[in-house]
This record gives C-alpha cells, structure tokens and sequence, in this order.
C-alpha cells in the first residue's frame, strides 16, 4: 500500500501538552477504526511535532482516503505527499 506524508500546519504544535496530544491521538485512532470498519485502508504510522506543525507517515490505499480521516477527525491536512523512496545514511554505502 502506498505510503503517505501529511502536513497539519498548526500554529504553536511544538507546545501542545502530553494531555492534548493524547486526546488528538484518541481522536485519529477513533476515526480510522471507524474507516477500517468500513472496509477503507488507511493506517496511521507516527507523527513528528515540530514548533507548527504535526507531520503524519500514514499508509493508505489513495490520498482521498487520507482527507477523508482528516475531514472526520477535524484536522488539517495542508500538504498529503505520497512517498516515492526511502532513504538513510545506508543508502550512501
């Protein structure tokens, strides 16, 4: 399935409390049980909080189905990039 960056622009994410970042998570898990549910394949991977902004590695059959989970849960989806490659400091050896 492909693989999916997306960037929520959030102004002061990096600040976020471990409380808030639980209830966005439980907010995200929620929406994609829902969607599995439904028969859609969208899974979400990990997330990187910077100061503005939460980036999301997700795998997902289409990127519509990203949008769909950010639609549901009320989150921004500003950019979805589907990942072409992989690389680490390996790749250079």
């Amino acid at each position: 399935m492909p693989k999916y960056l997306i960037e929520r622009r959030l102004p002061k994410a990096g600040q976020l409390s471990p409380e808030e970042l639980r209830t966005i998570s439980q907010q995200s898990n929620s929406v994609l049980r829902e969607m599995t549910q439904e028969g859609k394949q969208v899974q979400w991977l990990h997330s990187y909080v910077v100061d503005d902004a939460i980036y999301c590695v997700y795998v997902a059959s289409d990127p519509e189905v990203v949008r769909e989970h950010a639609r549901c849960g009320g989150f921004p989806a500003d950019t979805i990039s589907a990942v072409r490659t992989i690389i680490d400091p390996t790749t250079g050896e």
